[in-house]
């Protein structure tokens, strides 16, 4: 094969003699070898750096962005329904706010959780919605709320999150401890005026979810999000 480096090129011009000049460097077999590699790389690179880029986005999330999903999720859920409760109370009072949780609620939850596949309500140990009764895992989280209440907890922070199986199915599941505020005491505290328990009645004729005082762990919002 070629050289690395050819010696003196002959010149010949009109018969003179061959001048020397500075050596002219070609390819070698060597540099070609190198370049082909380079430009190989290069190419690969060019079409591994999109499909690594799709391949994170398309990535399972981590059961601690799960956690960050689910918790941001019950925070609008929350604020969405206190919004629709303090305007009902607004242009009707406390019993008008009844019959709207009954219907906002849920319609609420169906549509912040539609294009995900995801579960989202609120359950409770005291029921006033029996539509809303905890299963077994719910419970038991419930109940491990309360006795971390006990022991003085801040319920603010509490909450609980883990993947297990539900029907068979493998899922993500996540609580978020929900407090008795100020304003819930007007349906849910100990001296609830009679215009609102007949309209409890009407709407929840076996309600338990009044006698809360403030602070205590009203109930929970609860998620489950399918796992692949």
């Amino acid at each position: 094969m070629f050289a690395s480096t050819f010696g003196v090129v002959a010149h010949f011009a009109r018969g003179t003699p061959a001048r020397t000049n500075t050596p002219i460097r070609l390819l070698s077999c060597q540099d070609s070898s190198m370049n082909y590699r380079s430009a190989w790389v290069a190419l690969m690179l060019l079409f591994a750096v999109p499909a690594l880029e799709a391949a994170a986005e398309n990535a399972e999330p981590t059961e601690a962005e799960r956690a960050d999903q689910s918790r941001h999720l019950s925070k609008t859920y929350g604020e969405k329904l206190k919004s629709a409760l303090v305007r009902a109370i607004k242009a009707g009072g406390p019993e008008t706010a009844i019959a709207v949780c009954n219907v906002s609620a849920p319609a609420i939850a169906k549509r912040d959780t539609a294009s995900s596949g995801w579960s989202l309500s609120r359950t409770a140990l005291k029921l006033r919605n029996p539509k809303n009764a905890p299963d077994a895992w719910e419970r038991s989280v419930l109940l491990k709320f309360q006795d971390q209440i006990d022991q003085g907890a801040d319920i603010a922070t509490l909450e609980h999150y883990e993947t297990t199986t539900k029907d068979g199915e493998r899922v993500f599941r996540y609580m978020k401890a929900i407090p008795t505020q100020g304003p819930c005491l007007t349906c849910h505290g100990s001296n609830v005026s009679p215009s609102v328990k007949a309209k409890i009645a009407e709407f929840y004729p076996e309600d338990q979810a009044t006698g809360f005082a403030l602070g205590d762990l009203r109930g929970a919002f609860t998620i489950t999000q399918p796992v692949p």
